[in-house]
C-alpha cells in the first residue's frame, strides 16, 4: 500500500472514528488540544500527521494508535497478512516506521506492529490517562532502545521484552548509531480496569 492510500485510509479512519463517538471537530479538539482546523485538515487527507499528534488524537477518541491504521472488521477478511499488503506508514517529523503486521479487517483482539526508529530518533507519545486502558509488550529484535514510561526509563537491547501499560506520557529513544526495530504487541481487549 502506498503512503498516499495510507494517508487517505487514515483520514477516513479518523472520520469514522469521530463520527462514530458522535463528536463534532470543536469537542474532538477539546478532548485532545489538537486545533480543529487541524484535526480537518489531518481528515481530509491534506495533512502527514506527527506520531505524536496521532496518538493525541487516538487518545481523544479511546483507540491506541495502532487503531488508526486498522481496517474496520469485515466479513471473509483473511486471516494471513502477506508482507507486500502490509501498510507502512513513516512519521514526517523522525523518519520512525511503522508496518501493521496482523490481518486487516481480521477480528482480533491482538495487534502486531513493526517499528523501526532510525538512529538518534525520538518519539514522544505525551497523553495523559486514557478513558480505557492498553496492555502492550515491545520485544527488541535488533538494536537498542530507551523506553522512558511511568517514570522510570528503560535500556532494550535486541532480545529484550518489555511488559506494560498505555495510561500516561511514554518516550521511545534510540541511543544507538543504526536503527533500532521492534514489535510491538498490542492487546486492547485485555485492558483490566482503570489504570
Amino acid at each position: 500500500m502506498s503512503g498516499t492510500d495510507l494517508d487517505a485510509r487514515l483520514a477516513a479512519r479518523l472520520r469514522t472514528l469521530r463520527a462514530e463517538r458522535g463528536l463534532s471537530l470543536d469537542a474532538l479538539a477539546a478532548r485532545t488540544g489538537v486545533s480543529r482546523s487541524m484535526i480537518s485538515v489531518v481528515e481530509r487527507g491534506e495533512s502527514s500527521p506527527t506520531a505524536s499528534l496521532l496518538d493525541r488524537l487516538a487518545a481523544g477518541l479511546g483507540v491506541t494508535l495502532a487503531a488508526l491504521f486498522a481496517e474496520e472488521e469485515r466479513a471473509g477478511a483473511t486471516p494471513v497478512s502477506r508482507r507486500p499488503d502490509q501498510a507502512v506508514w513513516r512519521d514526517p517529523e523522525t523518519g520512525y516506521a511503522r508496518r501493521n503486521l496482523s490481518p486487516s479487517g481480521f477480528p482480533s483482539a491482538l495487534n502486531l506492529v513493526e517499528v523501526v526508529l532510525p538512529p538518534g530518533a525520538r518519539v514522544a507519545y505525551d497523553t495523559g490517562p486514557r478513558a480505557a486502558p492498553f496492555d502492550q509488550q515491545i520485544w527488541i529484535l535488533e538494536g537498542s532502545l530507551d523506553l522512558a514510561e511511568g517514570g522510570s526509563t528503560h535500556r532494550l537491547e535486541a532480545g529484550d521484552c518489555l511488559a506494560m501499560r498505555l495510561d500516561g506520557p511514554t518516550s521511545f529513544r534510540n541511543p544507538a548509531d543504526r536503527p533500532a526495530r521492534y514489535l510491538v504487541a498490542l492487546a486492547a481487549g485485555a485492558a483490566r480496569g482503570r489504570p
